[in-house]
Formats: structure tokens, C-alpha cells, sequence
């Protein structure tokens, strides 16, 4: 870890009260399925709690959901228990590998659609009882820009898309930025480029997406990092065990150590915004309101 992940970790450690402390929230998506976006998810969140940070991931894959299948758990609550008022949201909080706390998806998010004003009230003064609780919540969304995966990005502060090397999946993820622009929103995206061979051809994808959206849509879209391919990745999810778990020393699980480390020391608790899950859920209800 370098010195400024391991101060950022030490300030955050050492914040008065939960109140005080910043959380911030973060979508994943990618512009088609397939690119191993749950499996980036799970491992970058089990990455930044390994470095002392607390992380709450929120599967909000809609009729996919498959944060718990890749940790071989089955969740006995999930968003649906709270969305019928049968459980609060500390009681659909589940543990798995190396303490990470997640909620499973499932039913749920097709039901948070069709909310009343009062239910949809109900279940954003739920949500923002995680104010202070964790540093970071991360969204793992659905695959392409359906209307769920877009009031995600959007309420989120900033957005990672997932990708590959391969022409399809970077044309899906340049498609994916070029929509959500054309609506005008302002989003921070950042790109992963997964499966690489090594850094050069992660650095060339990523250069295809970057320029033309700079070219064409006036955007600079930085990147995080780059995740190499490795068969230990497949092992790993046969085996339902996250691959940084695993096998703690593959060329996968360094990658995405090192991507966790530049995450961190890119944001230092100056830039982060209080009240960030308040300005996530206005967002999320305006649109869920439209």
C-alpha cells in the first residue's frame, strides 16, 4: 500500500462519529453482460475493506442478482423484506468473506418501481440510516442501460463501467457513456478494463473509449485500472469463493489490490461530500417519482 492509501486509511479510521463520516456511493455497471462486472464488484469491495475502509455492497442487479452466489451464501433476507416493511434495513444486512456486508437484490427493485410516495419515504429514511455506517456503498447494477440501471448511475456520486478488450464490449461501454450524456446528466465515470493480458492492452482499450468520448462528447473519462485475465478467476467462482480470497496472490487479486490502492488515494476526505446517501436518495426518488 503506498503512503497516501495508508493516510487516507488512518484518517478515516480516526473520524470523531459516525455522523461525521463521509460515505460515499458508487455504481458499477457495463454495457453488456458477461464482462465479469459482479465478480470486479465483490473483489474491489473485499480490496478496500482489506485496507481498513468499511464497505456495504447493495446488489442491485434486477432479476440477476448474484453478489451471494459468488460467495456461496443464501441470504435469508433481502430488499423485498424490507420494501414490505417486514424487516428493517440493518436486519437484510448480511456478512460474508473477510466481514464485507452486502444486501442481496432479488424481487425487490421490480416492487421499489411501483412504490407509493409513502413507501418510497418509507424506504429512503431506511436507506439513509447508513449515513456514517460505512465509508463506501457500492450499486452493482445491471448489465446495459435499462431504466433501473440508469437511476443508479445517475443518484450515484460517480460511476465505474466495466469492460474487456473485445470490439463488442467496448463498443457497449462507450454506447452506455454516450446515452446517459445525451440525457444531459453529469455523470463521473471511470472505466476498468478486465481480462487484459497485461497493462499495454488494458491501456490501449481503455484509450479507444477515452479518446472518442473526449472526441465526440467533450468528456474526459479517466481509468481506474486494469484487471488480468486469469484462470484463477474461473477457479474462484466454481468454487464460490471470491478470487482474491482464493487465491490471494494471483496475478488477478494483485490487480485489483493495486486498482483498490489508486481508488483510495484518489479520494482523499477533503474531496469527499457529507450528506452523500441524503443527495443519492433525493435523486433516486425524484426519478423513481417521474
Amino acid at each position: 500500500m503506498n503512503d497516501q492509501a495508508q493516510g487516507l486509511r488512518n484518517l478515516i479510521k480516526t473520524q470523531e462519529t459516525s455522523n461525521d463520516k463521509a460515505t460515499r456511493i458508487i455504481t458499477v455497471t457495463s454495457g453488456k453482460g458477461g464482462v465479469g462486472k459482479s465478480n470486479f464488484t465483490l473483489n474491489f469491495a473485499l480490496a478496500l475493506q482489506k485496507k481498513g475502509l468499511k464497505v456495504l455492497v447493495f446488489d442491485a442487479d434486477i432479476g440477476l442478482a448474484n453478489i451471494d452466489v459468488l460467495m456461496g451464501v443464501s441470504p435469508k433476507y433481502s430488499l423485498y423484506h424490507l420494501l414490505k416493511r417486514e424487516k428493517t434495513i440493518w436486519e437484510i444486512i448480511h456478512t460474508g468473506y473477510n466481514d464485507l456486508q452486502f444486501i442481496a437484490g432479488g424481487s425487490g427493485f421490480n416492487d421499489l418501481i411501483r412504490l407509493s410516495d409513502e413507501q418510497l419515504d418509507y424506504f429512503a429514511a431506511q436507506v439513509e440510516q447508513l449515513n456514517g455506517h460505512v465509508d463506501v456503498i457500492i450499486f452493482d447494477t445491471g448489465a446495459g442501460l435499462s431504466k433501473e440501471t440508469l437511476k443508479f448511475i445517475v443518484a450515484a456520486q460517480e460511476t465505474i463501467v466495466v469492460t474487456t478488450p473485445e470490439p463488442t464490449s467496448i463498443t457497449d461501454a462507450y454506447a452506455i457513456i454516450k446515452m446517459v450524456n445525451s440525457m444531459n446528466y453529469q455523470i463521473p465515470f471511470k472505466l476498468v478494463v478486465n481480462r487484459v493480458t497485461d497493462w499495454r492492452e488494458g491501456r490501449q482499450t481503455a484509450d479507444k473509449i477515452s479518446m472518442v468520448a473526449k472526441q465526440f462528447l467533450s468528456l474526459d473519462i479517466p481509468t481506474l485500472g486494469y484487471v488480468v485475465d486469469d484462470s484463477s478467476v474461473s477457479k474462484a467462482v466454481k468454487k464460490q469463493v471470491p478470487f482474491t480470497v482464493a487465491f490471494p496472490d494471483s496475478a488477478a487479486s494483485k490487480s485489483i489490490n493495486d486498482l483498490a490502492d489508486d481508488f483510495i488515494a484518489g479520494h482523499l476526505p477533503a474531496q469527499q461530500e457529507r450528506g452523500a446517501i441524503k443527495g443519492f436518495l433525493s435523486k433516486m426518488m425524484k426519478m423513481l417519482k417521474q
